[in-house]
């Protein structure tokens, strides 16, 4: 890890752990191509491999550029194990060590450890409801297709 990168960690840490935005939409599909064809010819989504990537500027910084990736995934996926649901939220979140310290400390069921990927760190859980919920902490920039 360089200086810069220390010095990201280290300002991450010190920030209030929540939800800041929602990272992704992923749902299930009998036929994923034929599902992005749709989108693609009646709603004129720009798609690649991993679907469509949304981008927008934070409202109170906006040089920041965030991004909300949709997906459609297979409907034989075990990505959304172990909940049953058809779809799978998202969401981006500032600090999410400290979120999911207080979120076990709280009771929450998370399902695995913290997975670092050059675009981001990842967590998955379930709500209360069973559905199975992705956090994600940006790092750097998207992956591009």
């Amino acid at each position: 890890m360089n200086n810069e990168e220390t010095i990201k960690d280290h300002n991450a840490q010190e920030l209030e752990p929540k939800v800041t935005g929602i990272g992704g939409v992923f749902f299930r599909s009998n036929d994923p191509a034929a599902t992005k064809k749709w989108y693609t010819e009646h709603l004129g989504f720009e798609t690649n491999a991993y679907g469509a990537t949304f981008e927008g500027r934070e409202l109170d910084n906006p040089e920041v550029i965030n991004a909300l990736q949709w997906s459609v995934f297979k409907s034989d996926t075990t990505y959304f194990e172990p909940s049953t649901k058809e779809f799978m939220i998202n969401y981006r979140v500032q600090n999410l060590e400290g979120l999911v310290a207080k979120m076990l400390k709280n009771g929450a069921t998370v399902l695995d450890e913290i997975v670092t990927y050059e675009y981001g760190k990842f967590v998955h859980l379930l709500d209360p409801d069973g559905n199975k919920i992705e956090l994600w902490e940006p790092i750097g920039t998207l992956p591009k297709a």
